[in-house]
């Protein structure tokens, strides 16, 4: 009898050290996942009903929540609406009753989405966004107000446009360095989603950078196809209607300019680092005034693996050059590829051929290397200033 409660003991001994060890285990796998926690009994103290009993909930959950809520809070203020204006017309209808008769009428429709960078009133939007001429725009504040959009400084060089209203004291973005974006990096996206709801706030995070594409848009009010270089692809949603609003880090920065969506394909967005505009605001600080260089071709980055699989180097093929431009002047013709300017080289991911041309101001005379039936030759033009 002795023998057999002694056995008994040491089997209750072994079960207890199991149940310990696998104890040990759990909670190191718990540890790895979950870094910081929190008890669930104190979001819902009814799930807490047996004594020293506690259930786990990540403060990842709440942390990005409340990330969300502030950006909401601090920069939507600063995010603005843009519409569109169609000037008075007569407009004639027929009544059976009353026969034919004319009446004036206007149009405003919402076509995209702006954020104010200085409280004086300027903001940037994408350059799609403002293509139409003829017409007038405005843009409508978080609070409802309308300004009249008094001047237009359209970018040549990327989808970029400057917005001018009389206004003082609006609240105005934190711009952030888009050179330290990285890929997985959580960030928001806000602005009138289908030109319909204002104030529209997505969440995703950095899916990819140093992107080139071909933009258009389906959305009536945004017609446009266009090379864009060294984009942000991001998984908030961006849907037409967001063009021109704001691409936000979780440091309540704004680090991009939502430009595109991807046709066909769910949660594939598109943004223009901030940075490729950030000269022009400065410029616009000091001397009131929106001057951009320009080159004067239409293009198409060659990547590296393109360059390589088709034996020519990597650079800008150039698609089309523009007349009385510094291209053409140059002596660049159609189906070159511009590998250097000014001594940078062009490649696919940071440095293509609108950053470089951005660098340099007006009237600067910079070398371009070409590469033209196999033979690489370098020729000099001074940068012209872009139209508007």
């Amino acid at each position: 009898m002795e023998a057999s409660k002694s056995k008994f003991q040491r089997y209750l001994i072994i079960l207890a050290l199991l149940v310990v060890s696998g104890m040990v285990l759990f909670g190191g796998a718990l540890a790895d996942r979950f870094v910081n926690l929190e008890p669930l009994s104190r979001v819902f103290p009814k799930l807490n009903r047996l004594p020293g009993t506690q259930v786990l909930l990540p403060k990842q959950v709440l942390s990005e929540e409340s990330v969300t809520i502030n950006i909401n809070k601090n920069v939507s203020p600063s995010v603005v609406t843009v519409a569109i204006v169609e000037p008075t017309r007569n407009v004639v209808q027929f009544d059976p009753f009353s026969g034919f008769t004319s009446e004036e009428q206007s149009g405003q429709q919402d076509i995209g989405t702006g954020f104010i960078v200085d409280s004086s009133g300027l903001i940037v939007t994408n350059k799609h966004v403002v293509a139409t001429t003829g017409v007038g725009y405005k843009v409508i504040t978080k609070d409802s107000k309308e300004y009249n959009v008094k001047k237009i400084y359209r970018d040549p060089a990327n989808d970029v446009a400057l917005l001018k209203i009389d206004a003082a004291e609006l609240p105005a973005v934190n711009l952030g360095n888009s050179d330290q974006i990285q890929v997985g990096q959580y960030v928001a996206a806000i602005g009138t989603t289908l030109g319909q709801f204002r104030q529209s706030i997505t969440t995703g995070v950095v899916s990819g950078i140093g992107r080139s594409i071909e933009a258009g848009s389906g959305n009536p009010f945004e017609g446009y196809a266009e090379q864009l270089d060294n984009v942000i692809q991001t998984d908030a949603a961006i849907n037409p209607g967001n063009s021109g609003g704001p691409l936000v880090n979780s440091s309540e920065q704004v680090i991009g300019i939502n430009v595109a969506v991807a046709q066909g394909a769910q949660s594939v967005g598109f943004a223009l680092p901030i940075n490729v505009v950030k000269t022009s605001i400065d410029q616009f600080h000091q001397t009131g005034e929106f001057s951009r260089p320009f080159l004067g071709v239409e293009y198409q980055i060659i990547t590296r693996d393109v360059a390589i699989r088709n034996d020519f180097p990597e650079g800008a093929y150039v698609r089309n050059v523009i007349s009385n431009s510094a291209a053409a002047n140059a002596g660049i013709k159609q189906g070159d590829i511009i590998t250097k300017l000014g001594g940078e080289r062009i490649t696919g991911d940071k440095a293509s051929l609108g950053q470089i041309v951005n660098k340099h101001k007006v009237g600067d005379k910079v070398d371009i290397e070409i590469w033209r039936d196999g033979k690489t030759l370098t020729l000099l033009t001074a940068l012209t200033e872009a139209s508007q």
